[in-house]
C-alpha cells in the first residue's frame, strides 16, 4: 500500500507536467462582428426625373367641382386628398362639369405642386351622368 501511495504521489506531478507540456493552450475564439449599421444595397432605385416638378396622385373621385377635386388614393382606402384647382385646371373642369362632371368612383390621375398642393392638371374619363326624372 505504501508503494502505491509513493507511486501515486510521484506520478501525479509528473502527469500534471506532461499534460501542461503536451496539451495546447486554450484560446478564446475571436468574436464575429457583424456591422448592422451599413445596409446592403441590392438594386438602387432611380427615380424618374421630373421636368416640371409635379407629383402624381392616382385615385378615385369622391367629389369634384370647378374649384376643387377630392379623391381617394388608389392604393390606400384611408388616404383622401383635396386639391384646389389652378386656373387652367379650373377651366378644364368647367368643360367637364358642363357635360355632366365626374361621378363618385371615377378613376382620375391628378398632377399637383407639392409645395402648394394645388392641382395643375388632371386626367381621367368621367362616367355618364346619372339622369333624374
Amino acid at each position: 500500500m505504501k508503494s502505491l501511495l509513493k507511486t501515486a504521489g510521484f506520478a501525479a506531478p509528473v502527469a500534471l507536467v506532461a499534460a501542461a507540456f503536451f496539451c495546447p493552450a486554450a484560446e478564446a475564439q475571436a468574436p464575429i462582428v457583424v456591422d448592422t449599421a451599413v445596409p446592403i444595397i441590392v438594386n438602387a432605385i432611380k427615380p424618374k426625373p421630373k421636368a416640371n416638378g409635379l407629383v402624381k396622385f392616382e385615385g378615385f373621385v369622391t367629389n369634384a367641382n370647378i374649384a376643387q377635386i377630392t379623391a381617394r388614393a388608389k392604393n390606400s382606402e384611408l388616404t383622401i386628398q383635396t386639391f384646389p384647382l389652378s386656373q387652367e385646371a379650373s377651366a378644364k373642369m368647367q368643360q367637364i362639369v358642363d357635360k355632366g362632371g365626374f361621378q363618385y368612383g371615377d378613376k382620375v390621375t391628378i398632377y399637383y405642386n407639392p409645395a402648394t398642393m394645388q392641382a395643375m392638371n388632371f386626367k381621367g374619363k368621367p362616367s355618364k351622368p346619372i339622369r333624374s326624372l
